[in-house]
């Protein structure tokens, strides 16, 4: 297990952001949801046990298809307070998105330390200390400003209500609790879904990658600094925009947000979930620079981009849509019959994640 595999996989497998299983039972609310669909029969689509991007329910009586998700972004606001907030916003919004929705109301809560207390912006804000120079002090209510104004410039760039929330002055962590939620309307005739499909179908990337975005490192224990991913804004939209012109051809097999853990999450936890493998090839991603290294294109958490899922026979329409909404795309692998995800960077292989890790790895992770 090389070091990129033991980051990923301990995302996938061990951390929290993408097991909450392990924290909450699921059982309860599907048992809730199982007695109140006894009065609303066949509104709840894809509910919490999904493990899909975003819920999916029916209005009563409207017959209108709604998608919404919630998503939380504290940590990454403690260095980048206004970048954190507002790829929280957008990493919401793009959750909806790969569901089949257009977003359209964002409701935000911010909890915080109180407003007249110093807390530390920059690289050593989890230490409550700045000992490298190049940290800003302010007080927690200048914080919050900073954390507004990047929720509501995300809001203002994907024409986005911004219809309530609340705040909580009460915190005492170092942390900032930073939660969004999001709601929107089903574009496409059904719901899309996460999990691969088919084996051939083409895997297909929009946007371009960077370098930002080093929290699964982090989390892992591999690095010491916490580099959260950078606001994108332009991109967003025009991702957004393209992602919703391609899913109204009706070609879209399966599709995913790329946020936490990036290309490497999007793609293992497809094919886990739909019983299925994945061969990528991390030179065709788009890319911004030239000198990106293959586990920097794998693992990171640059915003703007999606991943689709299409049948050979439809690529060259769905690639012909996102050229003419000028969005960076390409082809960078297909689904197979094998169970794991295999990703290759000219010839070598750089990570191997298996849809169910041996009990020793897991025990090896800390899981």
């Amino acid at each position: 297990m090389n070091r990129v595999e033991k980051a990923l996989m301990h995302a996938l497998f061990v951390h929290l952001h993408h097991n909450i299983d392990q924290a909450i039972d699921f059982g309860i609310f599907e048992k809730l949801n199982r007695e109140v669909s006894k009065m609303w029969p066949d509104h709840l689509l894809v509910g919490p046990d999904a493990n899909d991007d975003a819920a999916v329910f029916r209005l009563p009586e409207e017959g209108v298809t709604m998608v919404a998700k919630m998503e939380s972004h504290c940590s990454p606001c403690v260095p980048r307070p206004y970048d954190g907030a507002a790829t929280g916003a957008g990493g919401a919004m793009r959750d909806v998105v790969a569901m089949g929705a257009r977003p359209l109301f964002l409701l935000d809560f911010i909890g915080t330390r109180p407003l007249d207390e110093e807390v530390v912006v920059g690289a050593c804000g989890f230490d409550g200390e700045c000992t490298c120079g190049d940290c800003e002090v302010m007080t927690s209510g200048d914080r919050v400003n900073l954390l507004v104004s990047g929720i509501r410039d995300m809001c203002r760039t994907m024409d986005v209500f911004v219809v309530g929330g609340g705040l909580s002055t009460s915190f005492s962590d170092i942390v900032p609790a930073v939660v969004v939620a999001v709601i929107g309307k089903l574009v496409t005739e059904e719901p899309l879904t996460k999990p691969a499909k088919t084996a051939g179908n083409q895997v297909i990337l929009i946007g371009e990658t960077a370098d930002d975005g080093n929290d699964t490192l982090y989390r892992a224990g591999l690095v010491d600094e916490m580099r959260p991913a950078v606001a994108l804004f332009d991109q967003e939209r025009r991702t957004m925009d393209a992602a919703l012109a391609a899913m109204k051809t009706g070609k879209i097999r399966a599709c995913s947000d790329l946020g936490a853990a990036g290309i490497g999450a999007g793609v293992s936890e497809s094919v886990r979930f739909g019983g299925l493998g994945a061969q990528i090839d991390l030179a065709k991603v788009p890319t911004v620079r030239d000198d990106l290294t293959p586990e920097e294109i794998l693992i990171c958490e640059t915003q703007a981009r999606m991943m689709f899922q299409v049948a050979p026979v439809d690529v060259k329409e769905i690639l012909e849509v996102l050229t003419e909404m000028k969005v960076p795309a390409a082809v960078i692998g297909e689904i197979t019959e094998a169970e794991e995800a295999v990703f290759h960077y000219e010839g070598s292989e750089i990570a191997r994640i298996p849809n169910v890790p041996d009990t020793k790895i897991l025990e090896r992770l800390g899981g």
